[in-house]
């Protein structure tokens, strides 16, 4: 008598999963970017209880679309927390493998912010990621600078600079030097990670825009087409976009990109087959209906979110409130257990 046939293994059912960070103690605390100061420098004063509400909002649009959200407990020292899109980035990100072929490389943040790195790690080590170091010499912040978009990698990169008052003619008589976040340096580096996607390198130009995050967004299926602000980025970075890209490439207007349209949040629930992929775009509310409808052309389907108290008061849109962890089989204990544990520390219900 033949042996008898194995039982077929069960399907694998994939969520996308993502880190937000609880609001409770969001405020300005190093000034850090433009946004964060008032045309005479002073810090911003958050409306902390608007703040809580647009998170909110925010978190249960993103669970109504069938994401799972793990929160970063809040900590009064570590304002920054609700934009966790600095924590690092996770390595092949829209790949459906299990969270031991995979690692998240933690990001080495600016100053002011460099407490937040043991807050993430603590989280992601709960939710079984394992967690590696970019090397200290390299200033780095994660996928805010480093994404995929179709079939590469870009890693976008600025002037570093001591952050600093300086002498300025004109009333005040002083202005604010802020620079940017992630050093060109660190190439080398991910390119070995991102093997075999080639890196491309983009340089950006606008304090304001201090993040590739903030300038650009690789959205749709596969993350194939790109969303980008021409007068963010040096002139012959946007000239190699555009052979790159061509008709994938959405020119942003000056007052979308001033609304942080490319701060937007691309999902395309796992699990599709054939060619009629639905995909969704979160962006921030206010931007143009012109540019709504060139989404939807795209075969996206946009979600207007109104986070206008982040990016006010910190910086930061839909996207620096969102981490991406990608799609992590159901059945992967620890993080349905990091979900619940985590989320019973904070007090955002």
């Amino acid at each position: 008598m033949s042996e008898a046939a194995p039982p077929p293994l069960p399907a694998v059912t994939w969520r996308r999963t993502i880190l937000m960070g609880d609001p409770s103690h969001f405020s300005v605390q190093g000034g850090a970017n433009p946004h964060t100061r008032t045309w005479l420098g002073t810090r911003r004063s958050v409306d902390r209880s608007r703040a809580i509400a647009q998170w909110r909002r925010l978190r249960d649009m993103l669970r109504d679309h069938g994401l799972r959200v793990i929160v970063v407990p809040a900590d009064p020292g570590a304002p920054g927390l609700v934009y966790p899109a600095n924590a690092g980035f996770l390595s092949e990100v829209d790949a459906e493998k299990p969270l031991a072929e995979k690692t998240f490389y933690l990001s080495n943040l600016i100053a002011t912010r460099a407490a937040e790195r043991a807050h993430y790690e603590r989280v992601l080590s709960v939710a079984g990621f394992r967690t590696a170091a970019v090397p200290a010499r390299f200033r780095f912040e994660g996928e805010a600078d480093f994404f995929p978009v179709c079939n590469r990698y870009l890693l976008t990169h600025g002037r570093l600079e001591q952050q600093r008052f300086v002498a300025h003619f004109g009333i005040p008589p002083w202005k604010r030097i802020y620079g940017f976040r992630t050093d060109r340096a660190v190439e080398p580096f991910l390119a070995e990670i991102a093997k075999p996607l080639p890196v491309q390198r983009v340089e950006l130009v606008l304090e304001a825009h201090y993040h590739g995050d903030t300038a650009l967004c690789g959205f749709g299926p596969r993350r194939c087409f790109l969303m980008a602000w021409r007068r963010a980025i040096a002139p012959a970075d946007w000239a190699a976009l555009v052979e790159a890209y061509g008709e994938l490439l959405l020119e942003l207007s000056d007052e979308d990109a001033a609304r942080y349209a490319a701060n937007s949040f691309t999902y395309t629930p796992p699990g599709q087959r054939g060619p009629a992929v639905e995909s969704f775009l979160f962006v921030p509310a206010g931007v143009s209906d012109r540019l709504l409808g060139q989404i939807r052309e795209r075969g996206v389907s946009p979600i207007a979110v109104d986070v206008s108290e982040f990016l006010a008061k910190g910086g930061g849109s839909v996207k620096c409130m969102i981490g991406d962890l990608g799609p992590v089989a159901e059945r992967e204990p620890p993080v349905r257990a990091a979900d619940s544990a985590i989320r019973s520390d904070t007090t955002i219900r």
